[in-house]
């Protein structure tokens, strides 16, 4: 099992982040069985402020690469994206178009 950690940050608007929030609450069913299906076995989203945390655990042939690809042929994941960016910026220093940023590990005991 591999262990990722990532970062977004959300838009500095507390109605926006409430909706963000609420929509965590219920992930449309094609979104889960999308995570699942790339071998993502565990997913946890944590705030603080508007910096968003992300923990996912997944098998060890799991790959961003073939998560993307696969999600840019699914439509639904592709509305469910499109909908999160309304609330979604992207943290300083990313590129155009980047969204969460895959963070490094610099401790662990």
């Amino acid at each position: 099992m591999k262990k990722y950690c990532l970062a977004l940050d959300l838009k500095e608007d507390q109605n926006l982040i409430r909706e963000y929030e609420e929509y965590h609450q219920n992930v449309w069913p094609e979104i889960l069985m999308s995570i699942k299906d790339s071998g993502i076995r565990s997913m946890e989203i944590y705030r603080v402020e508007n910096r968003l945390f992300m923990i996912v655990e997944a098998t060890d042939d799991f790959s961003f690469y073939l998560k993307e690809q696969a999600d840019l042929e699914n439509e639904r994941v592709q509305e469910w994206e499109k909908l999160m960016w309304k609330y979604q910026q992207a943290i300083p220093n990313s590129k155009v178009g980047e969204k969460w940023r895959l963070m490094e590990r610099i401790f662990e005991i």
